[in-house]
C-alpha cells in the first residue's frame, strides 16, 4: 500500500504530532481528511489543531484505532504502557504500527499490543515541520521491507530518512532527535553576542542563519574532515583563532560531545526501564 491509500491515526497531540502533520500536509504527500489525531482528555489542543489543519480529531480511543490503518504512537514515552493497555483491544494484526517513542522498542511494543502487526521504530526531530526532518527508521519482527519502505516514504516526505539497525537507535535519538535544540542553544550564544556587539536582532538572525545553512551546505559537498574545514577558516592572529582559543580553553567541544552522550545513555535508560514494568 501506498501513503494515498492510508488512514492514519497520531496518538498523542503534542509538538511531534503537529510537526509531522504539518510537514506531511505541506509536501501534499497525503491530504487532511486521511489523518486523525486522538489524545486522551486536551480536548483544547484537539481543537487547535483540527482547526489548523481541518483534520479529524477524536478521544475515542475505539473510533480512533478502528477507523486507521496506519497508527503513528507519538504520545510522551513514559505514558506508552498506559496507552496501549487502553488501545490494545482494538489493534488488529492488519494494523501497522509506527512509534516515533524515544526508548522505545520495537519488541516492547508488540509485547503490549499482543498483535502480530508490524512495528516500525522512527526517530525524527522537530524539524518535520518545515520539511527538514532527519529521521532514523528501524523496523521490527513482524515488519517487511515494504512497511520500512512505507516509512521511509512518509518520513522522507518531511525531510531524511535513513534505515539503521534498531540497536543504533538510542545514537539516533541523542544526536539527530535531540541535534536541533543542540544548534538552537549555540546559535543562542552567537546571537546574544551579536547584538551584545550592536547588531540588530534580526539581523543577527538572517546572519546566522545563512551562515548555518552555508556550513551545513559546504560540508554536505567534501569529502574533507570537519577539522580541516575550521581550520581553513582561521589564519594566524586572525578573528577565528581569537574565538577559537576562548573555545579550546573552555572545552567546548568536549562538552558538546559529553552532552550528546548523556543524551545516548537516557535513551538506554528509558528503553531498559520499560524493559522490567
Amino acid at each position: 500500500m501506498t501513503l494515498a491509500d492510508q488512514a492514519i491515526t497520531f496518538i498523542g497531540a503534542g509538538a511531534m504530532t503537529e510537526a509531522i502533520v504539518s510537514g506531511l500536509l505541506a509536501n501534499n504527500r497525503v491530504n487532511s481528511g486521511q489523518i486523525t489525531v486522538m489524545n486522551k482528555n486536551n480536548g483544547e489542543r484537539l481543537e487547535e489543531l483540527r482547526n489548523s489543519y481541518h483534520i479529524q480529531t477524536t478521544s475515542n480511543k475505539q473510533d480512533a484505532v478502528e477507523r486507521s490503518s496506519l497508527l503513528i504512537l507519538a504520545m510522551k514515552p513514559k505514558d506508552v504502557n498506559e496507552a496501549l493497555e487502553r488501545l490494545q483491544p482494538f489493534i488488529r494484526d492488519d494494523h501497522t504500527i509506527f512509534s516515533v517513542l524515544a526508548g522505545t522498542t520495537t519488541g516492547y511494543i508488540s509485547s503490549l499490543i499482543e498483535a502480530e502487526c508490524p512495528v516500525i521504530r522512527i526517530m525524527p526531530n522537530t524539524s518535520a515541520s518545515v520539511g527538514a526532518s532527519a529521521s532514523a527508521i528501524s523496523g521490527g519482527q513482524f515488519a517487511t521491507a515494504k512497511d520500512v519502505d512505507l516509512a521511509a516514504s512518509l518520513f522522507s516526505s518531511i525531510g531524511s530518512a535513513t534505515i539503521v539497525p534498531e540497536e543504533k537507535m538510542d545514537s539516533v535519538t541523542g544526536i539527530s532527535g535531540s541535534g536541533p535544540a543542540y544548534f538552537y542553544y549555540l546559535l543562542e550564544g552567537l546571537q546574544t553576542a551579536a547584538v551584545e556587539a550592536g547588531l540588530k536582532e534580526e539581523d543577527a538572525k538572517a546572519l546566522l542563519i545563512q551562515t548555518m545553512q552555508g556550513a551545513a551546505e559546504r560540508w554536505s559537498q567534501t569529502s574533507e574532515s570537519l577539522q580541516s574545514l575550521y581550520e581553513e577558516v582561521m589564519s594566524p592572529g586572525g578573528t577565528t583563532e581569537a574565538a577559537f582559543s576562548v573555545l579550546q580553553e573552555q572545552k567546548v567541544q568536549e562538552h558538546v560531545t559529553e552532552g550528546a552522550k548523556a543524551a545516548i545513555d537516557q535513551s538506554a535508560r528509558l528503553g531498559k526501564v520499560k524493559k522490567h514494568v
